[in-house]
């Protein structure tokens, strides 16, 4: 569960069928409900993800076969970077595998339906959540929710920038959950993980793994609802 290893702790969110931790869909539930109130129509569009699904995100950034950007969401040339760059460059918008809260079932990423085109295609950019964005209205009122401590244990791990992943406001984690998972995880655990799988630049994030660890996995306490 940990690791993205196993998928027996998710189940199936019957309007997306994307997986997700049983007790973070009736939260997402719950705050559907209220959004659609409010006339948001909130979907999944990205919840459980496998640690082989998250290698294989990685290991095609590293080789420069997906786009790797750069903090305002635009693409970088990875074959200008040495190995730490490029392994911080893809940090910014894509975890490790193992590392991945993604892997827990307990965070997920969600647009509002009812601002979609037919036939748009969410691209989970930082332009499609700014004030004037297509999801802007939407990132506002779950904003206000959030604050207000009304959003069903809900929250944004990603809300800032502390120097390491950067903003997502699409990404929402149930915290109960989610901050008790993280405490499991360790340096320790991720790296025998990373050592024993095939993963490119391999190398340089065992060099690098406890600057990511602290960085680009640790949520701190205090961004968690209640601390």
């Amino acid at each position: 569960m940990l690791f993205g290893l196993g998928d027996e702790h998710v189940i199936c969110e019957p309007r997306s069928g994307q997986l997700m931790h049983p007790e973070a869909l009736l939260a997402f539930e719950r705050l559907c409900a209220d959004a659609r109130a409010a006339g948001f129509d909130p979907l999944v569009v990205s919840g459980f993800r496998s640690f082989e699904r998250q290698r294989t995100i990685w290991n095609a950034k590293a080789r420069g076969e997906r786009p790797v950007l750069d903090s305002r969401g635009r693409p970088l040339d990875v074959t200008q970077l040495s190995p730490p760059q490029t392994v911080f460059a893809i940090l910014r918008w894509s975890a490790l595998p193992g590392a991945s809260r993604h892997h827990w079932g307990t965070d997920f990423d969600v647009v509002d339906a009812a601002a979609m085109p037919a036939g748009y295609r969410p691209q989970l950019t930082p332009q499609e959540f700014a004030h004037d964005g297509l999801f802007g209205p939407f990132h506002h009122w779950l904003s206000e929710r959030i604050a207000e401590g009304r959003s069903h244990g809900l929250f944004r791990p990603y809300a800032e920038d502390r120097g390491g992943v950067a903003p997502e406001p699409w990404h929402l984690s149930y915290a109960p959950r989610a901050r008790e998972l993280q405490q499991l995880l360790t340096v320790e655990r991720l790296s025998e993980l990373v050592r024993s799988d095939e993963l490119e630049l391999c190398d340089s994030v065992c060099a690098l793994l406890e600057d990511i660890f602290a960085r680009f996995v640790l949520v701190p306490d205090s961004c968690y609802p209640g601390f």
